[in-house]
């Protein structure tokens, strides 16, 4: 079944809604060249794709005091608003290349839930105490991105902020007729409308999360060669209008149990269209440590001694493409308010096991379905534990200018 999300016309909301599977279907994990060690005896079953979280407007609450940290350097929260955060830097000789891939260490971003976006964008950086690299924005069918408040966030006075925009062309057409043609003209008008708005270079993810809607009936339209000949098409369809600033993105759910289909390797559109891989992960209640979040099988694929998707796709896509956390999220699930803590600090020893993952983007959400709260606040260890990561030097490198 389809991933919906989307703006309603009528209440400005945006949302995602997916049918309640009796299954749970999560993310994907997968392949490098390093092997990580799991923690053992952890049980599997632990991840879970953001497709199934719900983004709507709502009241915004106000973001609950903020625990101090230590005096120690880059640790300052600011005490008004306007301010931005100020966040260590990565020191010595660390680059940014043209496909926004940092030398050094690995970028920090969100997307948030809370509306409007500007403000919701604001309030997140006082609440963690640094500013965000990368701001994440949803898109589909015949709407011209980046909008106006994408614009606005990224070009905000005092702030450098890098954009991260999925987009669906595919809302109301299938992958086949989209790589037949059917959007080409909305493509050339959304072409225009980069070129002259926003010459800035930006992730650009074309339908995110592709595998549960994969249909292998021939005939269908949502075959995985579909899905491949839709994701060729629209890339090459930007190029040939001279869009050189999309830095094009395939980003797939990670714990899903679908590496195992007969079809799954066939989604993948080829190292000549893809600059960058992703991946959603989402923590359920028996995930422990980041290195489980992003790299353990689901239980019918570890049965069979498969790895997890970042080793996976390392040997099976690309092995030299960089990759992302497109969407990620710690949870409460497990009872013990402790447990999101612990996560977020084990991230901050186990991500040089993963140095392929040069982006990772928060899912902020207070009530996802199946993983609950995301928030980052959502215990003041959370908070404490994401804020003291947030600050090391490594997912500090420089933004670089427009």
């Amino acid at each position: 079944m389809a991933t919906r999300r989307s703006r309603s016309p009528h209440t400005g909301r945006r949302f995602r809604i997916r049918p309640v599977l009796a299954a749970v279907t999560g993310v994907c994990c997968g392949a490098v060249a390093t092997m990580v060690a799991l923690d053992p005896g952890t049980p599997s079953g632990q991840a879970f794709s953001a497709s199934q979280a719900v983004r709507q407007e709502g009241p915004r609450p106000v973001p609950p005091p903020i625990e101090r940290l230590p005096d120690v350097p880059g640790n300052a929260v600011p005490d008004s608003r306007d301010a931005a955060p100020a966040a260590p830097r990565q020191t010595g000789e660390c680059t940014v290349d043209r496909l926004l891939v940092p030398s050094c260490g690995a970028w920090w971003g969100a997307a948030v839930s809370d509306f409007p976006q500007d403000q919701a964008v604001r309030d997140f950086e006082h609440k963690i105490g640094r500013p965000l690299a990368i701001y994440h924005d949803y898109h589909r069918g015949r709407k011209l991105f980046p909008t106006e408040t994408d614009i606005a966030i990224a070009r905000e006075p005092g702030r450098r902020r890098l954009l991260l925009l999925n987009w669906k062309p595919d809302d109301g057409e299938s992958w086949a007729q989209v790589a037949a043609g059917s959007m080409d003209d909305h493509i050339d008008v959304l072409s225009r409308h980069i070129k002259r708005n926003f010459p800035e270079r930006f992730w650009l993810a074309i339908h995110h999360e592709p595998e549960d809607e994969v249909r292998e009936s021939p005939g269908s339209g949502y075959t995985a060669t579909d899905f491949r000949n839709m994701f060729r098409h629209v890339v090459q369809r930007f190029r040939a209008n001279g869009v050189d600033n999309a830095i094009f993105t395939v980003v797939f759910m990670a714990y899903s149990g679908y590496v195992i289909k007969p079809w799954y390797k066939k989604l993948y559109p080829g190292d000549d269209v893809v600059d960058w891989i992703g991946y959603d992960a989402y923590a359920f209640a028996t995930t422990k440590t980041f290195s489980q979040l992003v790299d353990q099988a689901a239980p019918n694929e570890h049965k069979q001694g498969l790895e997890g998707f970042y080793r996976w796709s390392r040997r099976h896509f690309s092995d030299d493409k960089p990759m992302m956390l497109g969407e990620w999220g710690g949870s409460e699930l497990s009872g013990d308010p402790g447990d999101k803590a612990r996560l977020f600090r084990s991230l901050g020893r186990q991500i040089k096991n993963f140095p392929a993952l040069k982006a990772l983007v928060y899912w902020e959400h207070p009530n996802g379905p199946k993983f609950g709260d995301t928030r980052v606040d959502s215990s003041p260890m959370a908070l404490q534990a994401y804020r003291e990561i947030g600050r090391l030097p490594y997912f500090n490198p420089p933004v670089p200018p427009r």
